[in-house]
């Protein structure tokens, strides 16, 4: 009753109303709802939000680049000599500036280091605005990532009491990547870490045993494209002589897609806006986008797509970020006109990637 409650609430548009979202998009760049609070430990990865969705929508020149990433660089930690990198801290980014611990009287600094998702979100920021990579520190994020890979394959975000599972070996994996080092993990023990989360129904758990999941799934089939393991289109290619069970993940991938056009994480989960990335993402790796009904899946997202700008998780909601991001992205994976395209396996732009 409540979900026919909200599906009424606000009218639902047809069309893709980019000038709403840009709006909507930079007032969330100049100050954030107070409903944001509780998110602060993020912050990172929301302004990763905010950025990527704008030069998704091709609206960038309002930012000022230099100012953004001068502020990314001051959330990096620096070990203070050589052999810190050797301590077990990772000396990434930290996620906000709560979670930069002030030194003691003594000038000591204590407590967490730097985490693999807000280091990704950092990089991705920094690619989004043109930052020149050569000045980064890569070195002690490298180094110091090294001490994150757990025996079995796997990532913790943080160097003690965080769980390991796939969404931090993509973190590790896409961060290698646009550092173009890969010193700092092990991507042989990584691949068998990420086989080993197949499902017997074909999709992938975030770790070994557990339930098959869209967003897992993505973690899994773009680190192993971006470690080279896997080849671009393989359905085109012959999957036959695939490390992974090609035509059994296309069978899960194929049932996400709902009688709504949406699709959906699990079996017998209602549709979300987020899933168009997630599994569509998947499904354009794989090569397969071609096989679902593209239309339907648009016309789902545009049920989501708020009359404010962004887009909610489920069709007449409030927008929130992270779904209007996912919301873009699936969008520019369906060739809407007038966005720049995306680099699935980097979740950024191919105009970010390469510079232009």
């Amino acid at each position: 009753m409540e979900s026919e409650l909200l599906s009424t609430s606000f009218p639902i548009d047809t069309a893709f109303k980019r000038d709403r979202h840009v709006r909507f998009l930079e007032m969330m760049y100049e100050l954030l709802p107070s409903e944001y609070e509780a998110q602060e430990i993020n912050t990172l990865t929301i302004a990763y939000f905010v950025l990527s969705s704008l030069d998704i929508l091709d609206a960038l020149d309002s930012i000022n680049k230099q100012a953004v990433a001068n502020w990314v660089l001051s959330f990096q930690d620096h070990p203070r000599n050589e052999g810190e990198l050797n301590s077990g801290k990772f000396y990434g980014f930290h996620g906000s500036r709560s979670s930069q611990f002030r030194p003691d009287i003594n000038g000591t600094l204590n407590g967490n280091g730097g985490h693999l998702a807000s280091t990704y979100s950092a990089l991705a920021i920094l690619k989004i605005v043109g930052y020149d990579f050569s000045l980064i520190d890569s070195k002690s994020i490298a180094i110091s990532m090294k001490n994150l890979q757990q025996h079995d394959g796997s990532f913790m975000p943080i160097h003690t009491g965080a769980e390991a599972d796939l969404r931090f070996v993509y973190c590790a994996v896409s961060i290698s990547y646009m550092l173009d080092n890969w010193s700092g993990m092990d991507k042989e023990k990584a691949k068998e870490y990420i086989l080993n989360c197949q499902s017997y129904d074909g999709g992938f758990g975030l770790s070994p045993g557990l339930e098959s999941h869209g967003g897992a799934t993505y973690c899994a089939i773009a680190s192993l494209r971006l470690m080279g393991f896997i080849e671009d289109d393989l359905l085109s290619k012959g999957a036959s002589s695939s490390i992974i069970d090609v035509p059994l993940l296309l069978d899960w991938i194929m049932q996400r897609q709902a009688a709504d056009g949406g699709f959906q994480g699990r079996p017998n989960k209602s549709s979300d806006s987020c899933y168009a990335f997630w599994v569509g993402g998947v499904l354009r790796i794989l090569g397969g986008h071609k096989l679902i009904s593209k239309e339907a899946l648009l016309g789902f997202l545009l049920t989501c797509q708020s009359q404010y700008g962004g887009f909610s998780k489920f069709p007449g909601q409030f927008p929130e970020l992270h779904h209007s991001y996912y919301g873009f992205c699936g969008s520019s994976l369906l060739e809407q006109a007038g966005l720049n395209s995306l680099c699935v396996e980097l979740g950024i732009t191919y105009r970010a990637v390469h510079g232009i």
